[in-house]
């Protein structure tokens, strides 16, 4: 069993976790799946800067979690948008706490202040979810998107990284934090024993 960063080469295998997530929910607002080579490059464009983590057992990708810019302007550059997949097999199992608590530490570790999550609802599952490991609902931006053959809301739940709002200074690349700190990192959330998750 292994928490490590996604790669290209995971594509496939992480588009399958995907793909049922956007034709049958609107849990993502994509209409179609994206093609290996398309999947490949965004998790290429995240991992440049960013965490783009998976967990795999005996072979089979259980779910995975990443961060991305939460909008491109300079002043929101503290600020990263979190999205989590689970295999419809392995929920609430502890994976994905894991793999939640594990990108919000390398978040942390890389200067990000504010994290959120943009939840297509209602989705209690997601919702509670979320609030469990902290998050809080700050606001909704109604009838959003349309899927499925309806509107959606979408809600917006953040997570604060740092206990005082100061001046911040430049976030860091995942690739700029000391590998043993990711290490140590990885060691601690994979330990946490899966009913503490």
């Amino acid at each position: 069993m292994a928490l490590r960063f996604a790669t290209p080469e995971d594509a496939p295998r992480l588009i399958s976790i995907y793909a049922p997530y956007i034709l049958n929910t609107c849990i993502t607002y994509e209409y179609t799946v994206p093609s290996v080579e398309e999947f490949a490059e965004r998790i290429r464009s995240i991992s440049s800067k960013m965490p783009y983590l998976l967990y795999e057992s005996d072979g089979d990708i259980l779910g995975y979690a990443y961060a991305a810019p939460h909008m491109t302007r300079a002043a929101y550059q503290w600020d990263a948008e979190l999205s989590i997949y689970m295999n419809e097999q392995h929920h609430r199992g502890g994976i994905g706490t894991m793999l939640y608590k594990t990108l919000i530490a390398l978040l942390k570790e890389q200067g990000y202040y504010n994290l959120y999550a943009l939840i297509s609802v209602p989705n209690d599952r997601s919702i509670g979810f979320h609030r469990s490991l902290g998050f809080e609902q700050v606001g909704v931006y109604p009838h959003t998107g349309y899927k499925l053959g309806r509107w959606n809301d979408l809600a917006i739940l953040e997570y604060c990284t740092q206990p005082q709002l100061g001046h911040p200074v430049p976030t860091k690349s995942i690739h700029d934090l000391p590998k043993n700190r990711i290490e140590e990192i990885f060691e601690t959330m994979q330990r946490v024993p899966q009913t503490l998750r």
